[in-house]
């Protein structure tokens, strides 16, 4: 009886070590004794990753999107009646107040290092975190930016929620319509060199090397003109932009500067004015949502496209 008993025991042992779910996140292996019941992602795109995935009913909340962004009507109607907990970056507080076990973040999307909000900050009240992997780039060494970066972080989630199968076929789906749109994409006979233009007016603040775009406008036919610039989200001078005299600009449009007015101030600029992109007036917008990782990723690439080679 005894033995029956102990071997009974080893069962349950090995169930539960089986019920656990490790996945790595940036330079750090996560371990779920179970899913997360009471999630708070940051900023629009992470949390459309949580909605696309159909985890609302596992949120309490989300933060870090009207104080810099506006919610679109596919957003609005995704998160229903969550509540924003923060229009900014959360403080510690905000997540203990809701009860948060789990928050879906990335360094300088929601935390920063040597910040209040941590993984380490955070493990004390039993809240776990997941980073964004493009965001990695910020606390370690990484490869340059690809679409893997954003399939890896649903087909993570999907592994900590306990939703696999439907990650697995969401990623599956994205990366059979990307390589179908690629595979009939008529390019010009050499990458168009892209900028890609976010903010600021004395210095360019602008996409490198571990940046989503550098992904996106690869995808779309192009090169990022800062593909060697060993930055995720930086700054760089206008100098280096005019020298490398990219043949279109890619704006982010978000917050108090639109779209409009970011390329007015770059076509009414003397000091611009031999860039090709300038001179021949090409432009074109990627909402923040877009731009960042996410489901909204494909798409951008179909627009940088038909921007780039006009169909």
């Amino acid at each position: 009886m005894k033995t029956a008993i102990s071997a009974l025991a080893l069962v349950i042992t090995a169930s539960s070590a089986m019920a656990d779910t490790t996945v790595q996140s940036c330079n750090r292996n996560v371990t779920f004794a179970t899913p997360p019941k009471a999630a708070v992602s940051n900023d629009v795109n992470l949390t459309e990753m949580m909605l696309v995935l159909g985890l609302a009913d596992r949120m309490v909340g989300y933060t870090g999107v009207s104080g810099w962004k506006t919610l679109d009507a596919k957003m609005r109607t995704g998160i229903k009646e969550l509540p924003e907990l923060s229009a900014k970056y959360p403080s510690k507080e905000v997540l203990i107040g809701a009860d948060a076990d789990f928050f879906f973040a990335g360094w300088n999307y929601g935390m920063k290092v040597g910040g209040e909000i941590t993984p380490e900050t955070l493990d004390p009240f039993g809240i776990q975190v997941y980073e964004l992997t493009e965001s990695c780039i910020h606390i370690g060494g990484k490869p340059k930016v690809s679409m893997d970066d954003m399939y890896n972080d649903l087909l993570n989630l999907g592994r900590i929620f306990d939703v696999e199968a439907k990650a697995e076929a969401l990623v599956g789906a994205y990366r059979a319509e990307l390589e179908t749109f690629t595979s009939e994409l008529k390019e010009g006979p050499e990458p168009l060199r892209v900028f890609v233009y976010d903010s600021g007016e004395e210095a360019p603040f602008t996409a490198g090397r571990y940046a989503m775009p550098t992904a996106l406008i690869e995808a779309a036919g192009g090169i990022n003109i800062m593909n060697d610039f060993e930055k995720s989200w930086a700054k760089v001078t206008w100098e280096e932009v005019v020298e490398r005299n990219p043949e279109m600009v890619v704006i982010v449009n978000y917050g108090d500067v639109t779209a409009a007015q970011k390329r007015e101030f770059m076509m009414s600029n003397p000091a611009f004015a031999g860039i090709d992109a300038v001179q021949n007036d090409r432009f074109t917008v990627l909402e923040y949502v877009e731009a960042t990782p996410g489901p909204r990723n494909i798409q951008a690439i179909k627009s940088l496209a038909s921007s780039f080679w006009g169909h």
